[in-house]
């Protein structure tokens, strides 16, 4: 079942404005309400992307920006389904 355009794209709106509210009150640097707005802009965008592609077979010009802690976490995920697909060596 593909997700309305436009429905998507008022998801996100709503999750950009989220993220600007929780920014703009922000209580430290590591607050867990940026995060998580944060979050939610990406999982918005990931789903506006696909219903855009889906229904126009169209993209956007923006790219979710990884940060390295992403980039490591994927790493190791590689890696162990790296090592899942190994086989045992029989002595």
């Amino acid at each position: 079942m593909s997700i309305d355009p436009r429905a998507a794209l008022q998801s996100l709106t709503s999750a950009l404005e989220e993220h600007l509210a929780a920014a703009a009150s922000r209580r430290g640097d590591d607050d867990p309400a940026v995060e998580n707005a944060y979050l939610a802009v990406v999982d918005a965008f990931e789903v506006y992307e696909e219903a855009l592609f889906d229904s126009f077979n169209e993209v956007t010009p923006l790219v979710i920006y990884e940060s390295d802690e992403d980039e490591e976490d994927e790493d190791l995920d590689e890696l162990d389904d790296a090592e899942d697909d190994l086989e045992p060596i029989d002595d």
